[in-house]
């Protein structure tokens, strides 16, 4: 049995559900760009009248707000939130499913090795994950395109949009290793909704406390907008950070995978 293509079977329909409505997403928000810039003056009035924590809160930047880049990372927060539920869903499940279905004693009896099984469960949640994101950069690249009324740089605009994907690979590292800790999920989302919005608000109260060390502890925080459209470049101290946890979460999943017991279906 070919696990990797049957876990891309098993994904396909949620797959193909959080693509869409990921790419719906960001080209409706997208085409709200003319009416927020059709009269500057008067919308900064409206949104300049919010509070201060509020416009932390949402990532208001009133000074490049009406540009594509300032308004884009406003939407893109939203965008990464509902992607880093989509990894920590698939990371949890994938493990977990097996118990919850009665399946994992079944599916070891075959001829692959535990380190195997999990590889190839990795594979196509990356495979997935890969998916989601080239539709997404083709229709946020498209919307973007379409909305905006000057020229503005499509690599910037990649490298911003790429960091979906860098958050959400967080997330599925995290997402794993909490499905082969726990004894039993039965329900994912029950786990996967708390973990994400946790780490959300951890961001969310940082950005109104304007404290930089709460950027640590969240990783929507890692890859800041205004730092990438200013410099070009992420911040190499959040990449080696999401690097040595991800290496250090799957490395950790694949020992205690290879040592975790297997109940019998009953």
């Amino acid at each position: 049995m070919n696990i990797f293509l049957h876990e891309l079977r098993a994904y396909r329909r949620s797959t193909i559900i959080w693509t869409v409505a990921l790419a719906a997403l960001i080209m409706l928000f997208m085409m709200l760009f003319p009416a927020f810039t059709k009269d500057v003056a008067e919308t900064k009035k409206i949104i300049g009248g919010l509070p201060q924590a509020v416009r932390d809160a949402l990532g208001i930047q009133l000074t490049d707000f009406f540009t594509i880049f300032g308004f884009y990372a406003y939407l893109f927060s939203f965008v990464v939130l509902t992607g880093a539920i989509q990894a920590m869903n698939l990371g949890t499940s994938i493990i977990s499913k097996e118990d919850s279905g009665k399946t994992a004693e079944f599916l070891l009896t075959k001829p692959v090795t535990r380190p195997q099984v999990m590889t190839a469960k990795l594979l196509a949640a990356l495979t997935t994950l890969a998916f989601t994101n080239v539709v997404y950069l083709f229709a946020a690249g498209t919307a973007a395109g379409a909305a905006a009324k000057e020229p503005f740089s499509m690599k910037i605009f990649i490298m911003v949009s790429l960091t979906l994907f860098f958050v959400q690979l967080m997330f599925l590292a995290l997402g794993v290793l909490v499905s082969v800790i726990m004894p039993k999920i039965k329900s994912v989302i029950a786990v996967s909704l708390p973990v994400v919005f946790a780490f959300f608000i951890i961001g969310v109260i940082g950005s109104i406390l304007d404290n930089e060390a709460s950027r640590y502890a969240s990783p929507f925080k890692y890859y800041d907008t205004p730092y990438i459209v200013k410099h070009g470049a992420y911040e190499w101290r959040f990449i080696v950070i999401e690097i040595i946890f991800v290496i250090v979460a799957v490395a950790a999943s694949y020992v205690i995978f290879a040592k975790k017991d297997i109940r019998a279906a009953s």
